[in-house]
């Protein structure tokens, strides 16, 4: 049988099969999943992770993620980890601390300064990282230079609030090496925003955007999230008219889950003001439509991008990772996770930082990392991890390069997994051929579902309540 070969961009929606398979999931950043962490997995655990790959040898760089909590109001929409608060003090001292539990890190990595570890990749997420004063940024960086080597074309990223950029702040950013910028938008319709409490003009958005350009950052993404209160397939439209004459290189589509038992500041969403699933799947479809239209290519989940752009062409040729940020070009990075909740990979292990900020300030008053939880990877959890990742990020695996790599018997150890792949074949999502497993053009869209059947976890413990809506 010839393996067919679908063009990565290529995306059917059949509002049948999303009704029956839309669930509720994993996003897969990690397998196995966050939630599946331990408090057993603490600092001790890291501490010897760290020293390992110090014994090692400096080996590829490392990313880093640096999460930076502070908003000065609260988005009704958001279920980040923040710190809602208008006193930039508390910043300050954050920043502090942070330089702590990098020095402490650096340390367990043989931090001397001539051989400082490399990264290849750093991101300032939260919250808002555009709440640091430009001082506050550039204290931050020098944090960052004194335990860490930058390598050579880095990709220096971080998420901006355009509320809270003034004139000159992207010059300063391009100044300190940052060449990726990721724009809340979430839409453009002044009753939505009115509704999710984040008033945010086109005008300003445009203006930090236009700035980014013109000092040299080299990528911009938009985040957009459709299943907000109030909207219509009229509003979104028009806010998609102005995304897309903006042009960024990315763009993000999340789905709006609303959990206000888990995320407190969606108690003051109305549920009447949802759009219903019908009008929710409409607009996904329109604006999947218009975005692909426009040239875009569907990366996959809840990403699209221009097709010159890395990850594009990293999927193209099958290099396409995921990891905490999403979708990346960095293979096999490990990736270190500083400040509050936090989120880390060091070898065949994941850990999170504590979530609750005096804390996690607690820990680093008494010299320790702040860890919280984690978990060693097992032989079971890499295998599925790789087949997991090749599912996400590729939309097809080659049973063989498993079987070699792992030294399985792909069918005989996934004996169960294949039998509910062929439910998910009999409904057209994937094709089962004899040494490929592909999804589909039609199981595009639902890939969270066709890689749950692989999670040793969720199929020992059908619970899903807690996680987001596939669709």
């Amino acid at each position: 049988m010839q393996r067919m070969v679908y063009p990565s961009s290529e995306l059917v929606i059949d509002p049948v099969l999303i009704r029956k398979h839309d669930v509720s999931g994993p996003r897969y950043t990690s397998y196995p999943t966050a939630d599946r962490f331990v408090e057993a997995f603490g600092e001790g655990s890291l501490r010897h992770r760290l020293e390992a790959r110090a014994a090692r040898g400096r080996g590829d760089p490392l990313s880093l993620y640096l999460h930076l909590p502070f908003c000065d109001t609260v988005c009704y929409y958001c279920g980040c980890n923040k710190v809602v608060t208008r006193d930039h003090g508390r910043s300050a001292k954050y920043i502090n601390y942070l330089g702590r539990e990098m020095a402490l890190a650096g340390a367990a990595l043989g931090g001397a300064r001539e051989t400082r570890p490399r990264y290849s990749q750093l991101h300032w997420g939260g919250g808002t990282p555009t709440f640091l004063s430009g001082a506050q940024m550039r204290s931050l960086s020098d944090l960052i230079d004194a335990q860490f080597e930058r390598a050579p074309g880095a990709e220096l990223s971080l998420e901006v609030d355009p509320r809270r950029v003034e004139s000159g702040r992207m010059a300063l950013l391009a100044g300190l090496g940052f060449n990726r910028l990721s724009v809340g938008v979430q839409d453009f319709d002044a009753r939505v925003q009115q509704a999710v409490h984040r008033i945010q003009s086109e005008a300003e958005t445009r203006r930090v955007i236009d700035e980014a350009r013109a000092h040299g950052f080299r990528s911009v993404n938009l985040d957009l999230i459709y299943g907000l209160p109030l909207q219509t397939l009229d509003s979104f439209n028009a806010t998609l008219d102005k995304v897309l004459d903006i042009a960024p290189e990315r763009i993000a589509l999340y789905s709006y889950a609303h959990l206000p038992g888990a995320f407190m500041p969606q108690r003051r969403i109305r549920e009447q003001d949802l759009p219903s699933p019908e009008t929710k799947l409409q607009i996904l479809t329109l604006a999947i439509g218009r975005m692909t239209r426009a040239g875009y290519v569907y990366i996959g989940m809840d990403h699209f991008a221009r097709p010159g752009d890395e990850l594009a062409v990293a999927q193209g040729q099958g290099r396409l990772q995921r990891n905490f940020q999403g979708y990346s070009t960095q293979a096999g990075n490990d990736m270190l996770g500083f400040g509050v909740s936090a989120i880390g990979s060091v070898g065949a292990s994941y850990y999170q930082n504590a979530k609750d900020l005096q804390k996690y300030y607690g820990m680093l008053d008494e010299g320790r990392l702040p860890v919280w939880r984690g978990i060693e990877l097992t032989a079971d959890d890499l295998v599925r991890r790789a087949v997991i990742h090749a599912l996400i990020c590729n939309f097809r695996l080659s049973v063989e390069s498993i079987e070699l790599s792992w030294l399985i018997d792909f069918r005989r150890y996934f004996a169960a997994e294949m039998q509910d792949l062929g439910r998910l074949a009999d409904d057209g999502l994937v094709e089962l051929q004899p040494d490929w497993i592909v999804v589909t053009p039609k199981g595009r869209l639902l890939v969270r579902t066709v890689c749950m059947v692989f999670d040793r976890y969720l199929r020992a413990q059908q619970k899903r309540a807690t996680y987001s809506k596939v669709i």
